[in-house]
């Protein structure tokens, strides 16, 4: 596993890959992960590395480690993720969120999205969504022009939420899912595993910043080979 410019640090890659193999079930309450050293080997990081991100889980309440036993998952309603309202995973369960940034331009707002934010402009991102390194989603998002005057690819996080709460003081704290079926954009590149034009899933999003306002309208076409969309009610 490696990590890149705007990506989470490594530790936190693995502890968000485990808060959602838990989250799916394929890791359940109480079951006994295997020892450090071979989780460690299967995942291609250094065992100081696992235990750090061993150490967030329990922290978070997730973890229970048990000297001379093991380490034994605690599945809780809130694990309080980075990914908390991302919906996507892999068909089996699952999967680590990662992104490709493919275009940030600030244009004018396009008249079939819905109405958000005050500016007549906003930043529209371009991504490739991928879950454990499998490309699963084309993501394009638009941000309204008043939280920042410049919005510059490399300054990206894996987690736009994420970024927008550090770099931006902007929370989304609602959002809103439309489901619905579309065709693959024009702009899709050779990588997703769907051409131009083809039917596909696509989820219309529109979000809402801690003062209530609606600060960014996204859209995601799903390769429903790879992904599905999922929503948990607890």
């Amino acid at each position: 596993m490696q990590q890149t410019s705007g990506s989470l640090p490594i530790y936190l890659q693995i502890t968000e890959l485990l808060i959602r193999d838990i989250a799916s079930g394929r890791l359940i309450d109480g079951e006994k992960l295997p020892p450090e050293r071979e989780m460690s080997e299967k995942l291609g990081i250094a065992t100081g590395t696992l235990r750090k991100a061993l150490a967030e889980l329990q922290s978070r309440g997730m973890l229970e480690r048990v000297q001379g036993s093991g380490n034994y998952v605690r599945a809780v309603s809130d694990p309080k993720s980075i990914y908390a309202m991302f919906r996507l995973e892999l068909l089996e369960g699952g999967g680590l969120p990662t992104a490709d940034v493919l275009d940030v331009r600030r244009l004018p707002k396009p008249a079939e999205l819905p109405d958000f934010g005050l500016s007549s402009e906003a930043h529209r991102i371009r991504r490739v969504r991928k879950l454990s390194g499998k490309v699963a989603a084309l993501e394009e998002i638009w941000l309204d022009g008043d939280y920042a005057e410049t919005i510059r690819a490399e300054e990206l996080s894996e987690s736009l939420y994420l970024y927008y709460r550090e770099a931006l003081g902007l929370w989304i704290v609602r959002a809103e899912d439309r489901i619905g079926l579309d065709t693959v954009p024009d702009w899709a590149p050779k990588m997703f595993g769907r051409r131009a034009g083809e039917p596909a899933v696509q989820v219309l999003r529109v979000s809402e910043a801690q003062d209530g306002k609606r600060a960014e309208v996204s859209r995601t076409w799903i390769d429903h080979s790879v992904a599905r969309y999922v929503s948990r009610l607890k």
